[in-house]
């Protein structure tokens, strides 16, 4: 079974992103992919500033950022910004690792999948043509 390997150790920062709190990773943070042992092993170093699970404002009273979901939230956020095309698999097992209940990490992973679309899709759509002065 896969493993978070380190203890999560986060610093809250003084700004917030988009009404949500900012923290920095104060000591690197592993996860071990697939199951202990593995070698597949994702490292978020320190100093890597996340909002840890960006929870729209009106699901944020049924899914908290904290508990459960931070260090998976940590993990998906970190593949994201290196890229990684794994990042929505890893999210979903990590959120198993957690403990976080399968019909909620259904509802996440879709969330997280078509908030991606969605930024693909406005990356690919064109700016409107401004408008002309009479």
């Amino acid at each position: 079974m896969s493993s978070f390997t380190a203890q999560l150790i986060l610093v809250a920062e003084p700004e917030e992103r988009g009404g949500r709190g900012v923290f920095r990773v104060h000591q690197a943070f592993t996860y071990e992919v697939g199951h202990l042992g593995s070698g597949d092993v994702v490292t978020v170093p320190a100093g890597f500033r996340t909002d840890l699970c960006s929870i729209p404002a009106i699901a944020r009273p049924f899914v908290p950022i904290a508990g459960r979901m931070a260090k998976p939230g940590l993990i998906h956020d970190w593949l994201l910004e290196i890229g990684d095309p794994r990042a929505h698999d890893i999210f979903d097992e990590a959120l198993g690792v957690a403990g976080v209940p399968r019909f909620t990490r259904t509802a996440m992973v879709l969330a997280v999948c078509l908030w991606a679309r969605w930024r693909e899709f406005r990356k690919l759509r064109p700016d409107p043509a401004p408008l002309s002065a009479p």
